[in-house]
């Protein structure tokens, strides 16, 4: 499994990665916004699928991270990548840090609930106070710039040099959680998700790692929320509400928690299937509702399980 698990990112990655030569800018900017989408997956499902907790208010570390690059940049001039972009991750991970030291006293439904209600309060903060400009949200009129002095090593205003930005990220975030999942952090969450009680027992602080756990996935879905605004120049707080939360967790479902590929492929799968139900009808939310419901219905277990239920069906019919 783990042979074909780096031979399948070899493939995924490479794919990617020679994409822009072959699509056009309009496909270029969806697969960006696509793996921007990826990233925060990615994040959840090291909470959801990793670590047992259900979270339905991650939408509020997304929405730190976007309007962390909107309130610092400047009005006329672009906002420096290399300073912002770790102010961004930085106040995402600390917001998370502090709603974790509440929200994780709490279990099952309860858990859900509370980090609804603050997800429910970060709207309201950007959606009813002058800081995040209100309904009509802010603007960031510049890209962040990756100059250097008189180097500039990239672009982000030229779609393309954004694209492999992002994607460059993608493999970092798939990278380090394929890291610390295979270190003794990741087998004790594991060991959390299976068993609370008897990780306790055996003398693990428990609360300590799903902390360290929240605050990560708080930190990567800020990252994503930054990459976001700098790609669309607009934030607003739609980004911070439930139904954000909603839409990355159905990625997760449709990828498959707690799998490698399966947050990366759950983003790809809705986002197309959006794209497309949207070309052929107006009523396009109907059809993609009906879509979920099949590909919940006949693949429990997401795309991400896909080859275990196949080896599974072979191994019993031989």
């Amino acid at each position: 499994m783990n042979r074909i698990t780096i031979l399948a990112a070899i493939a995924v990655f490479g794919l990617l990665a020679l994409f822009p030569s072959i699509g056009t800018t309009f496909y270029t900017e969806l697969v960006t916004k696509i793996m921007i989408l990826s990233i925060f997956a990615l994040s959840l499902d090291l909470l959801v699928g990793h670590t047992g907790l259900v979270s339905f208010g991650h939408a509020a570390f997304f929405g730190v991270g976007a309007y962390s690059l909107a309130l610092l940049a400047p009005k006329a001039a672009p906002a420096s990548l290399w300073l912002t972009l770790p102010l961004a991750v930085l106040a995402a991970g600390i917001a998370a840090l502090i709603v974790g030291l509440f929200v994780l006293r709490t279990r099952g439904i309860y858990f859900i609930m509370v980090t609804l209600a603050f997800a429910q309060m970060f709207y309201f903060i950007f959606h009813d106070t002058k800081l995040g400009g209100g309904s009509d949200g802010r603007y960031v009129n510049f890209k962040p710039s990756a100059a250097v002095g008189a180097f500039t090593p990239f672009d982000l205003d030229q779609p393309i040099q954004m694209y492999y930005v992002v994607l460059v990220l993608l493999l970092l975030t798939f990278v380090l959680l394929r890291f610390l999942l295979r270190a003794p952090f990741g087998r004790a969450l594991q060991g959390i998700r299976a068993n609370e009680h008897r990780m306790r027992s055996l003398g693990f602080h428990v609360f300590a790692y799903k902390l360290a756990s929240f605050t990560l996935a708080g930190a990567l879905a800020g990252l994503a929320g930054y990459l976001s605004a700098a790609q669309y120049g607009f934030v607003n707080p739609e980004i911070v509400s439930w139904h954000q939360s909603g839409n990355v967790l159905l990625m997760v479902i449709l990828g498959g928690a707690g799998t490698t590929f399966g947050p990366l492929v759950g983003a790809f799968v809705l986002v197309l299937l959006e794209e497309w139900f949207s070309w052929l009808t107006q009523r396009w939310q109907l059809l993609l509702g009906a879509a979920i419901v099949l590909l919940v219905l006949f693949l429990p277990g997401g795309f991400g399980n896909l080859y275990a239920r196949v080896r599974n069906l072979r191994a019993a019919r031989g």
